[in-house]
């Protein structure tokens, strides 16, 4: 187990990175180019303003508290997924629990057919930007036609004052069956090894973390023998041993399809600034479903067409580092 802390001066020690699906973060305007007709005060959600910003201030409560326990500070990195825009990654920053700690983003429109993109919150304080873009996975349907979906973004900066490279990966689902879509989630692995392949161009020894909801477990093909090699390391991987632990349900089956992984120099406490400690889900039984059928899951926001008022249909994943004195 992760020992406990009691001085302000370990907690300071300790920087947490998160990941988070935030389950379709639209504002109210519909978007023609995008079918993001749903959510929008027409749809057949009945997505209004009051309701997005309900959801806005709930989403920041929970990224502003992941860590909290072991840090004294809010994650100094998230990940986050299924954002429509700018402008809502922004409201999202600008939220009472988020403005105070000094968060910028990285965005950049995803040619996803839905409209949702993938983007990066980081404190000022702690990271600074160097560099940032994005890679396509490009995938065909059936009829050989383009399969449009969301990018990886590349974030690449200094945390604590050491150069880190960050991938954010939202795959294919497994909507049309896990087995049909296998190969859309492996070809997103191979181009995410690709784009770590570019970065190893240039560094001997870069350390790099790969975030992101997979749509597939740590022990998952594509996660396991084409993304996990030997040069990283999925703390996520011993979490699924855990009696009813993972991310998100289906069919009354969990998954842990939301996960952080680290290239194996994190490990090492003699080399670099930071190392890792710690990964976990934050789980905590406010953000749960209290009754009925669905007791336990992920208190989201809708259920079918019925609003719920919740946050998420995934809990956020978040890991800790601890920072060499």
């Amino acid at each position: 187990m992760f020992p406990s802390i009691s001085s302000s001066k370990q907690k300071k020690s300790i920087t947490t990175i998160g990941f988070y699906n935030v389950e379709n973060l639209f504002d109210v305007v519909d978007n023609p180019k995008t079918h993001d007709d749903d959510f929008t005060p027409k749809g057949k959600k009945n997505w209004n303003y009051k309701r997005y910003k309900v959801k806005i201030k709930k989403l920041g409560s929970v990224i502003s508290q992941l860590g909290l326990s072991r840090s004294k500070y809010p994650p100094a990195i998230v990940g986050l997924v299924e954002v429509e825009n700018a402008r809502v990654v922004q409201d999202l920053v600008d939220s009472s629990n988020l403005r105070k700690h000094h968060y910028g983003f990285v965005h950049y429109d995803s040619p996803d057919e839905r409209g949702t993109d993938v983007a990066l919150l980081y404190n000022k304080q702690v990271f600074e930007l160097i560099d940032s873009k994005t890679t396509p996975i490009l995938l065909a349907d059936e009829e050989g036609e383009r399969d449009y979906t969301r990018d990886i973004l590349k974030v690449s900066g200094n945390l604590h004052g050491e150069l880190v490279h960050i991938l954010v990966n939202h795959w294919s689902s497994r909507r049309d069956g896990a087995d049909v879509t296998e190969h859309k989630r492996i070809t997103s692995a191979e181009t995410a090894r690709a784009i770590i392949a570019e970065i190893k161009e240039k560094e001997a020894d870069p350390k790099i973390i790969i975030m992101g909801d997979f749509n597939d477990d740590p022990t998952s093909k594509s996660v396991k023998r084409h993304l996990v090699l030997d040069d990283f390391y999925n703390p996520m991987e011993s979490l699924l041993d855990k009696e009813k632990t993972g991310t998100l349900t289906y069919d009354g089956k969990w998954n842990l399809f939301d996960q952080i992984i680290f290239s194996k120099n994190f490990l090492e406490k003699k080399t670099g600034k930071i190392y890792f400690k710690h990964a976990e889900v934050f789980n905590k039984d406010w953000l749960k479903i209290y009754r009925g059928k669905f007791k336990g899951s992920p208190f989201r926001t809708y259920i079918g067409k019925w609003y719920q008022g919740g946050f998420s249909d995934h809990f956020p994943v978040y890991a800790f580092l601890k920072k060499k004195s």
